[in-house]
């Protein structure tokens, strides 16, 4: 049979492939849009189980303090039977504790029909398994991937950020702690030097006491080094984003048709800072006789 001129089979194959094409896009879409949103379920569960067993501890610690509340009160009438003036000032104040403590626990409490703490934890182990299964047959590119990572190293950095600016604060109310703390016991002390219960002697214990407590934090804690090394591994991921997103640095000799070993060596250093921070994360955790030195941080 002759092949007719209207029979355009390239036409038709170019076709295919562009409906094929935009099948597989509009399917790899909807795999997105579905693993979104059941990520967004997962996180919803796990806000919903923390604020669920928040509520838990608090109307258990409530219920803690009634059952303190009326034991010590009773056992308090019990031993001050014969005096009722004594007592009656201690059995009003059980009893206002008692009475606050019950209504927290009933605030609290979980609402009617609503799911248990166990339903709860099942149904968010069932969505995480869902969503390691799903995330399993979705494999973006290497490009996409790499992509994504840059994109998530601004919140690395306000992540380290937000880091050593608490440890700062931690340690510069600490040591401002233990200035006063000092100042404070060298002047009370020098007030009072009679061996009597004095409110100098109840002040000079409370503040020496402070102290300790406050040295002890900052020498284990390692407040201040902490938040030094948070800061400089933020500056040097930062200096990582403005050298690629600039084109200068080692990122200079790399062209328009480059961009993709750029990627790869920006992943690379940032991973490489990241790594570092964490090896020296685990050095500050370690005793001060088995920690190699990592860099020392700025003296005051």
């Amino acid at each position: 049979m002759p092949r007719s001129l209207d029979d355009d089979a390239s036409r038709r194959t170019d076709n295919a492939e562009a409906q094929l094409s935009a099948d597989q896009r509009q399917a790899a879409a909807d795999e997105r849009s579905s693993l979104r949103r059941l990520r967004h379920d997962v996180k919803q569960r796990e806000r919903d189980l923390a604020r669920r067993r928040r509520r838990t501890r608090v109307g258990c610690l409530a219920l803690v303090v009634a059952a303190s509340a009326f034991l010590t009160g009773v056992c308090w009438t019990v031993l001050a039977w014969g005096a009722p003036a004594t007592f009656v000032r201690v059995d009003i104040v059980c009893c206002t504790l008692v009475g606050l403590a019950v209504a927290v626990a009933v605030a609290v409490a979980p609402r009617r029909g609503s799911l248990s703490l166990a339903d709860m934890e099942d149904a968010l182990d069932t969505n995480r398994e869902a969503l390691r299964f799903f995330s399993s047959l979705t494999h973006p590119s290497l490009k996409e991937r790499r992509s994504l990572y840059r994109e998530d190293v601004a919140g690395v950095i306000e992540q380290h950020r937000a880091g050593s600016r608490k440890y700062r604060l931690v340690h510069n109310t600490l040591q401002s702690l233990i200035m006063i703390g000092s100042a404070a016991t060298t002047t009370i002390a020098a007030l009072d030097t009679r061996n009597q219960f004095t409110w100098q002697n109840i002040t000079l214990v409370t503040v020496g006491f402070t102290i300790t407590l406050a040295t002890a934090f900052t020498g284990y804690y390692k407040y201040r080094e902490r938040s030094y090394f948070l800061l400089q591994t933020a500056d040097a991921i930062e200096e990582e984003a403005n050298a690629f997103a600039l084109g200068i640095g080692r990122y200079g000799d790399f062209g328009q048709d480059q961009e993709e070993q750029a990627l790869k060596q920006f992943t690379q250093r940032v991973e490489e800072h990241r790594n570092e921070q964490r090896r020296r994360q685990q050095q500050l955790d370690q005793p001060a006789d088995q920690a190699p030195p990592t860099g020392a941080a700025p003296s005051a």
